[in-house]
């Protein structure tokens, strides 16, 4: 469950009867996350990998930022590094901040209209291009911010069940 959170405009708490692990901070986690969109308005959903927090379920792809790079360096670094594409165009979208029990992290999107390169899945995720309604469950608390304001965009006016 997603709520909006009572001290942080544009943040969210990710599953408010999970308390905070007491050896996780609560700073943010800064994270690049690409939208990539195709022309028919299909966007890309792909899995977390084996290993990680909420395995199995489906977010837009991206990953942490390193230190002294800005978003659009990590979002192409890690574009590539897990779904083995160039990113030719993109555009800075919108942030999210979303505290989960195990960690805050800060979602900082690029919408992605062109690429380069056939997609593969380099850490044994599944992918899926989506539509609205989704076809996939579960999907990653974070990733619900930015599938209403996609929907918005798209002109999607129907409600978006959460899983």
């Amino acid at each position: 469950m997603l709520i909006a959170h009572p001290q942080w405009p544009n943040a969210w708490i990710a599953d408010p009867q999970t308390p905070r692990l007491a050896d996780k901070p609560a700073q943010a986690i800064e994270v690049a996350v690409g939208i990539l969109l195709q022309a028919d308005q299909s966007f890309l959903l792909t899995t977390r990998p084996p290993g990680k927090v909420y395995a199995g379920y489906w977010e837009f792809p991206g990953g942490k930022l390193e230190a002294g790079e800005s978003l659009i360096q990590a979002m192409h670094r890690e574009l590539q590094e897990e779904l083995g594409i160039e990113v030719t165009e993109s555009e800075a979208w919108m942030t999210v901040e979303v505290d989960y029990p195990h960690a805050n992290v800060k979602l900082q999107t690029c919408r992605i209209t062109q690429w380069q390169g056939e997609l593969i899945m380099r850490e044994g995720q599944q992918h899926q291009w989506c539509r609205w309604p989704l076809g996939v469950k579960p999907v990653l608390p974070g990733a619900w911010p930015m599938l209403h304001s996609l929907a918005s965009a798209q002109g999607w006016h129907q409600a978006l069940t959460r899983d």
